[in-house]
């Protein structure tokens, strides 16, 4: 349950974003509020939004805001971290997900990190045993494919987050192709 300590957080911490979209059915399973966090280090070629790399760029919010956006849309039951690089921007997207977790939201990101360094690093591992599912790696052009559930490259994996932290190895979520 959310309490008010926990929406106080949220009131007092920004994150850098390009974008939201408030319903997406391309970022994952059914309707999903997606964040598009701003500054990426990857600059892979033909990055899908290209706008979201400069680390400066795009607009702080505030995580209250994102937070009431996503609450007051009850066919929202999932948010997708996208980028630019969410992972370079753990400690705001720990909070919110904190929140959304116990709220009962599914939560998935993208990353152009492997799951092997994620994992390694206490940071974003700490915001990995909130989500459900990341799709890890780095977009590769000459990968590309448009047959691909939720990912643009051949390269990248969905994975299922909490079965891979719980066995030490990259477990594969089930019934995407």
């Amino acid at each position: 349950m959310v309490d008010e300590i926990d929406l106080k957080r949220l009131d007092e911490t920004y994150i850098r974003i390009a974008g939201a979209v408030p319903e997406s059915i391309v970022d994952g399973p059914g309707i999903r509020y997606t964040i598009f966090t701003q500054g990426c280090p990857f600059r892979c070629p033909g990055c899908h939004n290209p706008q979201a790399q400069p680390l400066n760029g795009g607009m702080e919010v505030k995580l209250s805001v994102l937070y009431k956006e996503i609450k007051s849309n009850p066919l929202i039951k999932g948010v997708t971290y996208s980028g630019g690089e969410p992972f370079i921007q753990t400690r705001p997207l720990i909070a919110l997900s904190q929140v959304l977790r116990a709220e009962g939201y599914s939560l998935w990101s993208y990353s152009g990190y492997t799951f092997d360094k994620l994992s390694s690093d206490f940071m974003q591992r700490e915001l990995l045993q909130y989500l459900d599912v990341v799709v890890d790696g780095p977009f590769v052009q000459a990968k590309h494919s448009l047959d691909l559930d939720f990912r643009g490259s051949s390269n990248q994996r969905i994975i299922d987050v909490q079965k891979s932290l719980a066995c030490g190895k990259v477990v594969l979520a089930e019934g995407f192709k």
